[in-house]
């Protein structure tokens, strides 16, 4: 097996375009630019397993399929201790990730075996003050934003690189 087949898949809420390039752009101006090796996201799960790679896909498809896009509320800043991301709340989104948690249940890492708080991390693997700072800075120009989450996206940790596998955009229209 080559070491590419042994690495773990990372599971997405892709963003839509226009937050995307807004969210990549605080994490270009404020990620240390030696450790940013990715583009702005939110993290669903952190690690399966590789061998759930063919059962993984087309649950996603599927899903993204029959799910119309999870509304976000964007309502702020949060606190990482050694970061600053943005704070997420979505409940729609939260849900398919139960779906999800629930097909892979007893397969799940302790990390995954969790519901998230959903997040954009904007800067990370800096001191607590500078964190601090960067808060205090950003505060003011941070307000609530609505937006609708595009899809699901599937990727391979490549350490520290992804690899995209896959990327399934919402086409449900809900009930």
């Amino acid at each position: 097996m080559s070491e590419q087949a042994g690495r773990p898949f990372i599971v997405t809420a892709e963003l839509p375009a226009d937050v995307l390039a807004w969210a990549d752009g605080l994490r270009r101006a404020h990620f240390p630019p030696e450790r940013n090796h990715l583009a702005a996201h939110v993290t669903l799960f952190h690690a399966f397993a590789p061998s759930l790679r063919e059962e993984l896909r087309p649950l996603l498809a599927r899903l993204a399929g029959e799910f119309a896009p999870p509304p976000v509320r964007l309502t702020g800043l949060m606190d990482l201790g050694r970061g600053t991301a943005l704070a997420l709340e979505s409940l729609g989104m939260l849900a398919l990730r139960a779906e999800i948690a629930e097909h892979f249940h007893g397969a799940l890492t302790a990390q995954d075996a969790h519901p998230p708080r959903l997040h954009i991390t904007i800067q990370n693997k800096v001191e607590p003050a500078a964190a601090k700072a960067l808060q205090r800075a950003l505060a003011p120009t941070i307000s609530e934003r609505r937006f609708t989450f595009a899809g699901l996206g599937l990727h391979r940790y490549l350490a520290p690189e992804w690899e995209t596998i896959g990327r399934w955009p919402f086409r449900g229209r809900g009930g």
